[in-house]
This record gives structure tokens, C-alpha cells and sequence, in this order.
């Protein structure tokens, strides 16, 4: 085992060897060729790991002079932290989880360091020696960390997969699998290890495989953070059970944009290439998609998606921002400001009540059922357009809401079929971009025409929207055949 004098010395002296390796055979590396490039990555990982190292053996020795026996001498405590993880984050600016890693990793080599100097002084009492560590089953993996052929990702990875003994497995069993694990682990990155170290437990322990399960799957959670640019972030943790579902939906939405089938035929294919042509980011399409799903989901049964009815979202605005179409709105419980075509966008949908203030202390209106098209009609909407209604859109639909082709607050649009067209997320194209639906009863086989904004089409020339339902195309060609005859 390498005392931290001996780790800080060989980290340096990796560094400089990769750095002066690199810089001795190009200015930058654009000018390497591709062995040389690839040795480089190599040194530069050989470097990180000597360097991870020697922050670990120095994150371990924070622990060791922050002890609880320590009380407020502790280095900790002293310092204004209340465990060595926030003062390791406050001197390195490094991540809560980053911090408690090298904190882990730096108690396996003091547990490590400590066997080895117990050896060389000839003391042999494993039960004491025992006591003393925190994870003595982990020493094999300090001393590879030590000795450079364990990354500390790896580390934690073999730590995380072991877990601790219990019923059945030993202390001794654990450390054999770690050696185990650390004589593979060259070649092979944290994520493999940490499912071979999970296989390995597995093997141990076949009967703690229930509880293991049940352990994951207590740990599912859905946590919301409001950021400080106004988005808001949501944090899903699902067992491989309950992952296995999000997982298969979120390889429908985003495949083969990563990856996918791409030898696929019929429907199958079209899917495929409308996704890899969608101008969205493979995020926005995953975002899109799970939203449309439970928008699906309370359009169908809103009592038994959320146990009631469905939640209420309300938009607040002047009445003169809405009719002269400036200033802004804002949604309830939400600190920043939405745009006027926002609010214009959210009068369309079902479950969405808008408050409209005048210079009175009261609202106008709060929400008028009959803004909303209600399942009837959605369900006649839904046969004369056969799903979303924008050009080339192939949504059903189950996935599109109910606009209001004369806009209901602008425009003073009523909620009946002739007003209403489907629309999937092109709903939001079509407001924030400044897009009009107009009407033209004389020709019933192409009756609604989108109109661009001029600086998209400065003729602004209409574009058809066709229906996409068969039995109302074959009724209309129909009846205009028996006109003409």
C-alpha cells in the first residue's frame, strides 16, 4: 500500500508525463494523428485516475479528522460544515454526489491503509482490525485505487453493487468477491462493473434478491425543483419494473433518432423517417410525447387518473392585454410571465380556466364551461378530421386538443363543430408562431386552409388541410359525384 506521500508523488509525476507526452508532439489536437490521439486519452485517463486517487486519500483523511468522537474540534465542524462531504463541496466546488463518492472512496483506502500497516507491524487480530473499519470488505478495492488500476468510479460502482453482509452472506464472502471483481476490472468501465458486482451479489445471495427488490422499489419517487429561469424540473426514480414501461414508451417516442430499428417496413418505416425529419431535438420529442400521453390519459378518464376531476390550471389576464393581443399573462402558482398568444393558446383547452381582469377588482369571467368542446363533440370532431388537422401531421385523434378556429376571447368564436379543428403540438406551433386557420364552407372537400405568418410565407399563399378521415372523404366525392350528375 502507497502511503499519501508516495500517491500525491506518482499522480504528479503521471500528469507531467501525459501532459509533456501530448505537448511534445502537436500544438493542439486537431494536428495528432489517430494514435497518437488516442494514447493521449489514454494518459490523460492514466493521469485522472492517480489524481482521483489522491483527492480520495485526502477526502478519507478529512473523515478521519472530522470523527464524531472529534465533536466541534472536528475539521468539519471548524470549518462552518456540518459533515465532511459540505466541506469537501465547499473547498472543491464539486456536486453533493461527487463529494460523497471521493468521501467513500477515501474511507475504503484508510480502511485499506490500516490493514496494511497492521500487517507490516506483524498484528493479527481481525476482529479488532474489524472494528476499526468502516467497510472491511472493501480493502481490496482501496489498495486498486491506490495502486491506479481501479478508477474511483469503479470503486463505487463494486462498493454500490456488494452492498453490505447480511443474512447468509459474510463479511469474508464480500471481500472475495471484491477481489475478484478488482483482478477483472481492467478494461471494463463503472457501469459493467457495477452490474457484475450486482450479479455477483445476486450469486451470493439469491434468497435477498426479494428484499433487495422490495428495498428498490421503496425508493421510487417523483420530485419537482422550480428552477430560477422559470422552467420547472422533475426527477422520476423508478425500480427496473415500473422502468421497463417508461422505458419501452421512451424508445417508441425517440427511436431511431438514437440508435433504433432502422430495417423496418410499411407504417413501421414511415413512423421512423417522420421521426428522424421532426425538427424538434430528441429531448423536445421525449418531452412532446410525454406530455401528449397524459394529456390522453385525463382526456379519457380524468376520475381515474387523478382520483376527482381533472386539475385545474388557471390563466390570469387583463381584458385590454387580450384584446389589443400585448402585454402578458400569468399562470397560477407559476412566478413568471406567459405571452399573450400563450394565453390565447390555453382558452382552447379543456380543464384550463381563464380569468380575464378589467379595471375593476374583479375577474370578467372565471372559466365559461361553454368555451371548452365537450366530449360529444370531440368525439364528432374526431370523425370529420380523422386526427390532427395540420398538413402531413399523422397524430391521431387521441393525441390532439380541440382549437378554436375563431379564436373564443379574440375573436368571439363559439364552442360548435363548424369552429373546432384538431391539433396535436401543432396547437402551439400555430399560436406562438402566429399561424390562422380560415374557412371556406363553398368547397367542402377542402374546406379549412392554413395560413402562414409572413415570415415564413411573405404571400402568405393558404395551404389545404385536408381531412385525414376516409368514410368523410368517400361521403363528400360521393355527394359530389350525385351533384354533377
Amino acid at each position: 500500500m502507497r502511503s499519501s506521500a508516495a500517491t500525491f508523488s506518482t499522480s504528479l509525476e503521471v500528469l507531467l508525463t501525459a501532459a509533456a507526452r501530448i505537448g511534445a508532439d502537436a500544438p493542439g489536437a486537431r494536428a495528432l494523428g489517430d494514435k497518437q490521439l488516442l494514447a493521449a486519452q489514454a494518459s490523460l485517463a492514466e493521469a485522472k485516475r492517480s489524481l482521483d486517487a489522491c483527492a480520495s486519500v485526502l477526502a478519507g483523511e478529512v473523515v478521519r479528522r472530522s470523527s464524531v468522537e472529534a465533536g466541534f474540534g472536528g475539521l468539519a465542524r471548524k470549518e462552518g460544515f456540518r459533515t465532511p462531504e459540505a466541506l469537501i463541496r465547499g473547498v472543491t466546488g464539486s456536486t453533493a454526489r461527487e463529494a460523497t463518492t471521493l468521501v467513500r472512496v477515501g474511507t475504503m483506502m484508510n480502511d485499506a491503509d490500516l490493514l496494511q500497516n497492521a500487517e507490516t507491524a506483524g498484528i493479527d487480530d481481525p476482529a479488532g482490525l474489524a472494528s476499526m473499519m468502516t467497510e472491511p470488505w472493501l480493502t481490496p478495492v482501496g489498495k486498486a485505487v491506490a495502486a491506479g488500476t481501479v478508477s474511483v468510479a469503479g470503486a463505487e460502482a463494486i462498493r454500490t453493487g456488494l452492498g453490505r453482509p447480511g443474512r447468509g452472506v459474510t463479511t469474508d464472502d464480500l471481500t472475495a468477491a471484491a477481489t475478484r471483481l478488482v483482478e477483472h476490472a481492467a478494461g471494463t468501465d463503472a457501469e459493467q462493473l457495477l452490474r457484475i458486482a450486482r450479479t455477483a451479489r445476486d450469486d451470493l445471495d439469491a434468497a435477498g434478491i426479494v428484499e433487495r427488490e422490495r428495498q428498490r422499489r421503496a425508493l421510487r419517487s417523483f420530485r419537482r425543483w422550480k428552477r430560477d429561469d422559470g422552467m420547472t424540473r422533475y426527477t422520476w426514480d423508478l425500480d427496473p419494473e415500473g422502468a421497463a414501461l417508461i422505458d419501452d414508451v421512451y424508445d417508441k417516442l425517440t427511436s431511431p433518432r438514437r440508435g433504433g430499428p432502422r430495417f423496418t417496413t410499411g407504417p413501421e418505416q414511415a413512423r421512423a423517417e417522420q421521426i428522424l425529419a421532426d425538427t424538434r431535438t430528441t429531448e423536445q420529442l421525449a418531452s412532446d410525447g410525454m406530455l401528449e400521453l397524459i394529456q390522453l390519459a385525463l382526456d379519457t378518464d380524468p376520475q381515474g387518473v387523478v382520483g376527482v376531476n381533472r386539475p385545474a390550471v388557471r390563466v390570469l389576464v387583463a381584458a385590454t392585454d387580450l384584446t389589443d393581443r400585448t402585454g402578458r399573462g400569468w399562470i397560477e402558482g407559476q412566478d413568471y410571465p406567459v405571452s399573450i398568444t400563450t394565453v390565447e393558446r390555453n382558452a382552447c383547452l379543456n380543464g384550463i380556466e381563464l380569468i380575464v381582469f378589467d379595471d375593476r377588482p374583479l375577474p370578467v369571467n372565471l372559466g365559461r364551461e361553454q368555451r371548452f368542446f365537450n366530449r360529444a363533440q370531440r368525439r364528432l370532431l374526431a370523425a370529420r378530421d380523422g386526427g390532427c388537422a395540420w398538413p402531413d401531421c399523422d397524430r391521431p385523434p387521441e393525441w390532439t386538443e380541440a382549437h378554436h378556429i375563431r379564436w373564443w376571447e379574440r375573436d368571439g368564436g363559439t364552442t360548435d363543430i363548424d369552429n373546432g379543428i384538431l391539433l396535436c403540438h401543432h396547437h402551439l406551433l400555430l399560436h406562438d408562431e402566429g399561424w390562422e386557420i380560415e374557412t371556406r364552407d363553398h368547397d367542402p372537400l377542402a374546406r379549412f386552409w392554413l395560413i402562414p405568418p409572413r415570415d415564413i410565407d411573405p404571400t402568405q399563399t393558404p395551404r389545404p388541410m385536408p381531412s385525414k378521415s376516409p368514410a368523410l372523404n368517400d361521403a363528400l366525392r360521393t355527394a359530389e359525384r350525385h351533384r354533377a350528375t
